[in-house]
């Protein structure tokens, strides 16, 4: 049955469409610190510092998946672990350049679950420089963020299943990235986003 009386408030849309927790919204508001709104889609990862005020949030920054691509030559996946330490990396780095000095993490409605990908995204923003709270716990291990996980899949799936790897690994094989070599790709393009900041 439906709830109904005087007593009843209808929840905002957002909140009813599974989009917004607000009692969590407002607890971030209120400390006034700058959001690190991070963000994954069905391809990609977003990662935003906003502020909030009075006629609605301002972005300060941001960052996006397909930059890596068309900016930085990034051959992986837009939307894996190493990926969204990128666009982390990348967005904390636009965010010190603008003044950002700390942050509070903002995941929205993902469940925050140990070592998931927006937790990556969060160690590449801090490890751009600001600073953001959080338990060392959470985050990702380095190999995973390096996509030595991925690598070593591949590897397992090259000399026992061909097939299977040709169509799990077929993205990669198609932009000429052997999935093996993923690591040392990451480390390539990640070297090539800070050195695009070191030169301005």
């Amino acid at each position: 049955m439906m709830a109904k009386g005087p007593a009843y408030a209808v929840p905002y849309r957002r909140r009813r469409e599974g989009k917004t927790d607000y009692r969590l919204r407002k607890k971030l508001i209120i400390s006034k610190i700058p959001r690190l709104i991070v963000r994954k889609t069905n391809r990609n990862f977003i990662v935003q510092i906003a502020i909030a005020t009075v006629i609605g949030d301002v972005i300060i920054t941001s960052a996006h998946s397909r930059e890596l691509r068309k900016t930085f030559g990034w051959l992986g996946s837009l939307n894996n672990l190493p990926a969204a330490y990128l666009v982390g990396l990348l967005c904390g780095l636009r965010a010190s350049e603008k003044g950002v000095k700390k942050a509070v993490l903002d995941i929205g409605l993902h469940t925050p679950s140990k070592g998931a990908a927006v937790f990556a995204a969060m160690k590449g923003f801090i490890d751009a420089g600001v600073e953001v709270p959080h338990d060392e716990s959470i985050l990702p291990d380095e190999s995973r963020i390096r996509g030595e996980h991925i690598a070593k899949y591949a590897e397992l799936l090259a000399s026992t299943d061909k097939e299977k790897y040709e169509r799990y690994f077929s993205e990669y094989l198609s932009r000429n990235l052997p999935p093996e070599k993923l690591p040392e790709h990451f480390e390539e393009v990640k070297e090539r986003i800070l050195e695009s900041f070191k030169s301005k």
